[in-house]
């Protein structure tokens, strides 16, 4: 396990690397596009090119998210990360809508895209990568419980569908098909705005504290702890890797409060040794027959 700041620390480093792959990618799609008047590897290269500034938007997510607590937010800043990932998908569907706006203009006019070899060997180069690229990001990102890599792994994932239909295209536009090039363009803005959407509904989620431990299977660990006679109210929130854990714990109406305090203790340990990825366990100490409905 990684405490937060070398967490932090190993995201970034990551989201840096992936960031100058992302970069080189798009750079050559981009040239190339604009050489041979194609398109869809246009519209690829902008889909890579945006892939890097998310990345520099996760960059600076983390950057805050690293923060350590402080009177404002005595939670910590860890959301900002979560926030990070919804301007990511922001992003996208802003790049969706400028593709599907290029693609509509190129279906008017008698533009006529070249096709080299050149063009697939860019391709299949820039697919490879990004395939690299994905299974690294998202490997650490579930190492790390990191939604800022999650989001830009399944974005750079993508890609990789992305590029595959472009040479398809690509191969249409040589059997003498060039209404294809505009045709995948659209394809791949419907790819982009489908991975913005995922990465809005798993954000969402988390900002909206959505619940991330089944509460009978903490009622089960805590009713294990001996001076437990019950335990109710239980909630969680929070995003993978840093949840927070509220109960309600009842115990004998005559125990002392030393023990009682013990107990609670002994409930914060099970709790953290049974569930990964537990930042902090708030347990409320009740005599059983005052329990509330």
């Amino acid at each position: 396990m990684y405490d937060m700041e070398s967490r932090f620390r190993q995201i970034r480093k990551v989201m840096v690397y992936v960031l100058f792959l992302n970069l080189a990618v798009a750079f050559a799609k981009i040239a190339y596009g604009f050489y041979t008047n194609v398109l869809s590897m246009q519209s690829d290269g902008f889909h890579s090119l945006f892939d890097g500034v998310s990345n520099i938007v996760g960059l600076i997510g983390i950057q805050i998210a690293a923060k350590p607590p402080d009177r404002e937010h005595p939670y910590g800043h860890r959301k900002f990360e979560t926030l990070a990932s919804i301007a990511i998908a922001v992003i996208l569907a802003v790049v969706a809508f400028e593709i599907v706006h290029s693609a509509f203009e190129r279906f008017g006019n008698n533009n006529h895209p070249e096709v080299t070899a050149i063009s697939f060997v860019v391709m299949l180069v820039t697919m490879l990568v990004n395939y690299s690229v994905t299974t690294y990001e998202s490997k650490k990102g579930k190492e790390l419980n990191s939604e800022v890599l999650l989001a830009d792994s399944a974005h750079t994932r993508s890609d990789i569908y992305v590029s595959l239909s472009v040479i398809i295209g690509l191969i249409a536009i040589r059997l003498g098909y060039p209404i294809i090039d505009p045709a995948v363009s659209i394809l791949i803005a419907l790819v982009i705005l489908h991975a913005g959407a995922e990465i809005i509904f798993y954000s969402v989620s988390i900002l909206a504290d959505e619940s991330q431990i089944d509460t009978e299977e903490i009622a089960e660990v805590v009713r294990n702890v001996e001076g437990v006679l019950d335990c109710h109210k239980i909630r969680t929130r929070g995003p993978p890797g840093n949840v927070y854990v509220d109960l309600h714990v009842e115990v004998d109406p005559d125990m002392s409060t030393y023990k009682s305090h013990t107990i609670s203790h002994i409930v914060q340990y099970r709790i953290k040794e049974s569930f990964e990825g537990i930042e902090d366990v708030l347990v409320h100490i009740e005599p059983a027959h005052t329990r509330s409905i």
